[in-house]
């Protein structure tokens, strides 16, 4: 979505969507005679789920779930990122974006039949913009300034904000605003990792679930309310959504090509062309936020000096990462969030590779060959320690090929399982891990505050996080800059905060953007329909199998 596209949306919005509810009526017909009902889609996924709140959807097993069972106020076109009605039919935004009123449209139900009115809206906002520390909801990355919620009529809702919040509308089409029944929220946080307890508005029902291994959703029978210019209306085609968790890639592949699955998460790049050669499908949609990268926590002593980061930098030969285990479906990185993210620019002249200088660099910074050809200053030896991010694709190689880099220039990059029982505190403690992996999507300029602000993803690990472990490191112009983007309610200018951060960040040198991430899935010749919403996570509304 461009910003200019949103002022519009905002100004016109009535005569925009009655002319594209009238222009979608031939699309809405074809989607319905082409599909077909009924069916069972087996869909191999690599990690289980686990905590269903809904602003944890970003973690891509949460996301695959969540996109089925819940709806959202709006719906972002993945084609052209335009914000479409969904639950609310239409709405209003005041002058200084601190007012959004929502009309929301009449009929709709959760799954245990009460209504999707303007309380249960109010409510779920009041949770994800505020969190509830008696349930331990924490609060939603992608609400900025949220004050509080206003019931104005059973189908209309008014949410105020402290300040301008430029991102709030399209933070009411992503995974992590999904709504659900006042039942799920009066659970407690923990509670949530038992699918059957998440009730939304979905056109699926979580019919049963076997933890760790396996998890069917039913399809929803009476479920009439799609995005309203969704090709595809009424009920979906599928009967049934059958979750399988299977770890190891090999056997998902070995699974979809012989015919016992139909759709797999995960494959890998090296598996890719068997997977095409077979005639099955790749997909593979951008994430469209926050490249995939190798951040710096400068907390810690061995990286606080900033020509410490940039020699580390410059020591990180990413074409060789990028050539050795990824496709041309993982772009190399040129910047601090994707090509395709809003408010891009180019920065690869910051981001070349150079031996020479990065070892000119620790030299002058006083690190220096030990007899064992290890760098060291003052009696301590560089060593760093990265946990593997079991999300990412082949995270564990490209952190063992960067360390293969670090260790020409006498530096050790330590690289530890992602499962391992201590992977969560230590990734907390930038003395024990100095650098970690990093990336977040979403279709909002937003998306770069999420990564960097410390009261949101803090991959910095700034003190005012959830980190008790940091000492001192805190960098109130990025933070202003951060807040700016939230607050900015000019595009254009908003979009120019984008390019000031990315070019502060590595100016800084804090991380190490490697490429652009996408999910990658393969599906059979016989599964049509697959959708994506903007950041890659499947709907599986409109699919259906055709043999």
């Amino acid at each position: 979505m461009s910003l200019k596209t949103l002022s519009l949306t905002r100004r016109t919005f009535g005569w925009i969507a009655t002319s594209l509810l009238l222009s979608s009526t031939a699309s809405i017909a074809f989607g319905q005679e082409a599909g077909t009902f009924g069916g069972t889609l087996t869909y191999l996924e690599q990690q289980p789920h686990t905590v269903l709140y809904p602003p944890a959807g970003g973690f891509y097993p949460n996301g695959g779930i969540l996109n089925q069972i819940t709806d959202k106020l709006t719906y972002q076109n993945p084609e052209t990122l335009v914000i479409e009605p969904w639950i609310a039919e239409s709405w209003e935004i005041n002058d200084t974006y601190t007012e959004f009123t929502f009309h929301l449209r009449d009929g709709v139900t959760f799954s245990d039949g009460t209504p999707v009115d303007a309380a249960a809206v109010a409510r779920n906002y009041d949770v994800y913009g505020l969190g509830d520390p008696t349930r331990r909801f924490p609060i939603s990355e992608v609400l900025n300034n949220y004050q509080s919620s206003e019931v104005i009529d059973p189908l209309t809702v008014r949410f105020h904000f402290s300040a301008p919040s430029a991102g709030f509308l399209q933070g009411t089409s992503v995974i992590g605003s999904g709504l659900v029944s006042l039942a799920t929220l009066d659970r407690a946080f923990d509670a949530l990792g038992d699918a059957t307890l998440i009730i939304g508005s979905g056109p699926f029902v979580v019919e049963s679930q076997t933890t760790g291994t396996e998890l069917v959703l039913k399809v929803r029978e009476d479920y009439n309310w799609g995005p309203a210019l969704h090709p595809h209306q009424g009920r979906a085609y599928l009967d049934e959504i059958r979750y399988i968790i299977v770890p190891e890639d090999g056997v998902r592949i070995g699974a979809l090509l012989s015919g016992q699955a139909d759709f797999v998460r995960q494959i890998q790049a090296y598996d890719e062309g068997q997977v095409t050669a077979r005639g099955y499908q790749l997909y593979a949609p951008s994430t469209r936020g926050v490249n995939n990268q190798l951040t710096f926590r400068p907390d810690n002593d061995l990286v606080s000096d900033i020509n410490v980061r940039r020699a580390l930098t410059l020591a990180t030969d990413r074409r060789e990462i990028v050539d050795t285990l990824y496709s041309a479906n993982y772009p190399l990185a040129t910047s601090v969030i994707a090509s395709t993210a809003q408010g891009y620019i180019d920065l690869s002249d910051q981001l070349e590779y150079n031996q020479e200088e990065a070892i000119a660099l620790l030299e002058a910074a006083g690190w220096h060959l030990n007899a064992n050809g290890r760098r060291e200053k003052d009696g301590v030896v560089f060593e760093l320690t990265a946990y593997e991010s079991l999300p990412q694709p082949q995270n564990r190689a490209a952190l063992q090929l960067i360390s293969q880099q670090w260790d020409r220039i006498g530096i050790t990059l330590n690289v530890l399982a992602g499962d391992a029982g201590t992977a969560v505190q230590d990734n907390l403690d930038p003395q024990r891990t100095g650098v970690g992996p990093a990336m977040v999507g979403r279709a909002d300029p937003d998306v770069i505050k999420s990564q960097y602000y410390p009261r949101n993803r803090n991959a910095l690990l700034q003190t005012g996080g959830v980190s008790d472990k940091v000492r001192n490191f805190h960098d109130d112009q990025l933070n202003g800059l951060l807040e700016a983007i939230a607050a900015e309610t000019d595009p254009d200018q908003r979009l120019s905060l984008v390019a000031d951060v990315q070019r502060y960040i590595l100016d800084q040198s804090y991380t190490i953007p490697i490429f652009e991430e996408p999910q990658v899935f393969g599906g059979a010749p016989y599964v049509h329909g697959v959708g994506f919403e903007a950041v890659g996570r499947p709907s599986f509304y409109a699919t259906y199998i055709q043999r």
